[in-house]
């Protein structure tokens, strides 16, 4: 979608760099907040509270809330 908007082309290189950055993102926050007590990693828990956290954010930031 970013490539389209602004009409920019990315080799392969460079798109397959840019997922990976994305997913090892979502990774790291699904981690940070669905890490248990045990040690245990709840990915769905992490990831449902990560993106209220986004959404959050940017409810704040934009002076929603």
């Amino acid at each position: 979608m970013s490539q389209n908007s602004v009409r920019i082309s990315w080799t392969e290189e460079e798109l397959q760099a840019k997922l990976r950055d994305i997913m090892h993102d979502i990774h790291d926050k699904c981690v940070e907040y669905g890490r248990q007590e045990s040690g245990y990693i709840n990915y769905i828990k992490g990831v449902n509270i990560a993106g209220f956290v986004k959404v959050a954010d940017a409810m704040l930031a934009f002076g929603v809330i």
